[in-house]
């Protein structure tokens, strides 16, 4: 451990072509206060004026300094190395050019770490939807603040941080272990750097302060290099830095190792399954990539993920070639979970995936009906409300009682759901149930104003179905029909209700409401912006 009296920190910002953002990235930590002796910004060989941005601000800010690199590097890892050479102070903290750290962050973490003695200080990050200002909780629930982690062995699912941002470090650890980025175009550095730090064995102090805000700009024109996944090639960057994380974990713990190839198959894969594109050349390819990626896994390990994460593997491993209900299995990775019928069973009675593709479904019989993929459509039933069909899923509902359903709106930015009335199902001669629940646009828009949403209010659909037995299930009900239109209702408390229901990536119904003249101009402005980017982002690595 560094014995330095001196508890400063240096924050390295890195930038390539973001000569509007970086200076609000910079000055968020200059303004961190004298806990903070330096900010290294790297200028990664940018062309937009980036740089002379960043000589500006150096000439007026004596604690700035600027790397200026000759080429450009094709990542982000090479860039923070060169940040890390030029640090002179015993703690460093990293930002990207489009983020910002939020006041009193580097003291926060600086006093843990030397409270606690502890080379790693995390502390709590969101993701800000922008322009809307949403903020989503990263890995909610991992951390609880004030505790020690004395080794990560001890927390193996401190694997599903694999950011580097939201920490702080002590530079004399780094140094000891050797520990640095991956140079040159490597996507997910992140991924490997977080396992070497996880590999060292590090005492990690939590800090419950927001530490770091990530902007997810949907609408740029020029997205991350994580977040450009036009090819197929992004997904064999994030599988080849996952097999490196992995293999560095599991050589210091193999309960690391094992966390970390669990992760992949319960987050990173059901990710870019549920946004798969279209194309039947990208799926092939995407398809035969992925089983290559899954031979590092062993039974064991796909045993230990959920029913979602093993049961994907094992199709994957069954088919050389993409299944002919490739879309089904798509919305099965979605969050939470969605599988339509038909429900095929094996010799033994056993649930399996199909005929054609007869994986069985392990532990379906004894799932708890709250965990179960159970599949929902939706469709228009009327101005005021939307008709419903559940399907049952291997009996399961059937035998618990299946009983009434209900709608619950999530709110986007967070918080507590609104609950619509629950209504009786009634069994269909196919199989199943249905139910006409009703829509009250009007009323959740006023709900959404007095939880404090302003302007436009997104809101995630769920369709809750009870059963007799007590238990109940939560599903994401799949629009069918022309559901989709926008429709402009009369208001008397708003004058006038524009409501846009719409599909999310993994293709499960949600809203926009825009109450009154606020909240239609922003959602002219959320479509204006969505239309001049013309693509579909994906997420941040995680």
């Amino acid at each position: 451990m560094n014995s330095c009296p001196s508890s400063t920190v240096t924050v390295v910002v890195i930038a390539f072509n973001d000569a509007g953002l970086v200076g609000e990235a910079v000055s968020s930590a200059l303004a961190q206060g004298p806990v903070v002796r330096e900010v290294v910004a790297v200028n990664d060989a940018s062309t937009d004026g980036t740089g002379r941005v960043l000589d500006a601000l150096a000439a007026a800010h004596p604690r700035l300094k600027v790397v200026h690199r000759a080429q450009n590097s094709g990542g982000c890892g090479t860039p923070r190395n060169d940040g890390m050479a030029a640090a002179t102070a015993p703690y460093v903290m990293f930002l990207d050019s489009d983020d910002v750290l939020p006041p009193g962050a580097a003291q926060a973490l600086v006093t843990a770490a030397e409270q606690y003695r502890a080379p790693v200080a995390v502390g709590a990050c969101v993701r800000r939807e922008l322009p809307q200002g949403r903020d989503v909780p990263w890995v909610p629930g991992l951390y609880t603040a004030g505790e020690v982690i004395e080794q990560p062995v001890d927390r193996p699912a401190l694997v599903r941080d694999t950011l580097c941002v939201n920490k702080l470090y002590d530079r004399y650890f780094l140094d000891k272990h050797a520990i640095r980025f991956p140079d040159g175009r490597y996507i997910y550095e992140d991924f490997v750097f977080t396992a070497r730090v996880l590999a060292a064995a590090p005492r990690i102090a939590v800090v419950g302060d927001l530490v770091y805000v990530w902007h997810v700009r949907r609408t740029a024109a020029r997205v991350s290099i994580s977040l450009d996944r036009g090819d197929v090639g992004n997904w064999h960057s994030r599988v080849e830095a996952h097999h490196e994380a992995a293999r560095i974990l599991g050589e210091a713990a193999p309960e690391l190792g094992r966390a970390s190839k669990v992760k992949f198959l319960e987050y990173d894969l059901p990710i870019y399954l549920r946004e798969l594109d279209p194309d039947p050349g990208y799926r092939a390819a995407w398809w035969t990539l992925t089983r290559a990626g899954l031979r590092c896994l062993t039974e064991g390990d796909i045993a230990a993920a959920g029913a979602q994460g093993r049961w994907i593997a094992r199709l994957l491993r069954a088919g050389e070639t993409p299944p002919a209900d490739m879309d089904r299995l798509a919305r099965f990775a979605s969050a939470p979970p969605s599988l339509l019928p038909p429900y095929a069973t094996g010799a033994d009675g056993a649930a399996v995936w199909s005929e054609e593709l007869p994986v069985e479904l392990d532990g379906m019989a004894t799932m708890p009906v709250a965990e179960l993929p159970v599949a929902v459509e939706v469709e228009p039933a009327g101005r005021s409300s939307v008709r419903i069909r559940v399907h049952d899923l291997y009996g399961r509902l059937g035998a618990a009682g299946a009983d009434t359903a209900r709608l619950s709106f999530l709110p986007r930015d967070g918080g507590e759901p609104a609950l619509g009335h629950p209504v009786a199902l009634a069994a269909t001669p196919a199989g199943g149930w249905t139910a006409e629940l009703p829509l009250r646009l009007g009323g959740l828009a006023v709900t959404g104003r007095r939880r404090g949403l302003r302007g436009m209010q997104a809101w995630d659909v769920r369709v809750v179905v009870r059963c007799a037995d007590g238990s109940s299930v939560q599903a994401a009900p799949r629009p069918r029909g022309d559901l989709l239109g926008r429709r402009i209702l009369p208001s008397s408390r708003y004058g006038v209700l524009l409501a846009q229901p719409y599909r999310t990536a993994s293709g499960s119904l949600a809203l926009r409401l825009a109450p009154g003249a606020e909240g239609a101009l922003a959602l002219v402005r959320n479509r204006f912006g969505r239309a001049r980017a013309g693509r579909r982002p994906g997420p941040r690595p995680g």
